[in-house]
């Protein structure tokens, strides 16, 4: 694994994610194509919580808290339980953008750590290196994720016009 590599994803990874979210209104960041279907807010707000609770806090857990207890996470129920919809949206990508510098700058420290260090907790076992690397592909679900969601904001938007001529999508 090549620290600076992954370290260098992250801060790409930051920046799609700004230049997803810009450009995006309040009410366009709460529509969800379908009842199953997140809303950019939805993520922005999920992007923030994962942020805080779970990839830099169980990181640090793997490499500096081994005697310490896992603890528990709800990724899927706080989208609800903690109403994501009907946040701020300038607040949240404020909230969001500013908890991934904090990572990035702690991260930077982490250059020299062992990797191959395992955490096991009744969750089952996971390296530090298999964390990072979850982190990365983590932002990538979600810029695909996005990337969707601004394809059905763009659908709407340019309606009565039909954008087939672009490709098939």
């Amino acid at each position: 694994m090549d620290f600076k590599v992954l370290y260098e994803e992250l801060e790409n990874s930051t920046e799609m994610i700004r230049s997803l979210l810009s450009g995006i209104s309040q009410g366009d960041a709460r529509v969800k194509p379908n009842a199953e279907s997140w809303s950019i807010l939805e993520v922005t707000c999920h992007l923030y919580d994962e942020e805080r609770e779970d990839f830099r806090e169980h990181l640090d857990f793997i490499l500096h808290r081994q005697n310490q207890e896992w603890h528990r996470i709800n990724p899927e129920g706080w989208v609800t339980e903690r109403k994501y919809n009907e946040q701020d949206f300038n607040a949240s990508k404020e909230k969001f953008f500013a908890e991934r510098k904090k990572s990035l700058e702690w991260l930077r420290d982490l250059a020299s750590a062992d990797w191959d260090k395992t955490y096991t907790s009744e969750y089952g076992s996971m390296s530090a290196g298999e964390m990072f690397a979850s982190w990365i592909a983590h932002d990538n679900l979600h810029i695909r994720q996005l990337v969707e969601l601004r394809r059905h904001r763009i659908e709407n938007i340019t309606k009565p016009y039909e954008i087939q001529y672009a490709g098939d999508w």
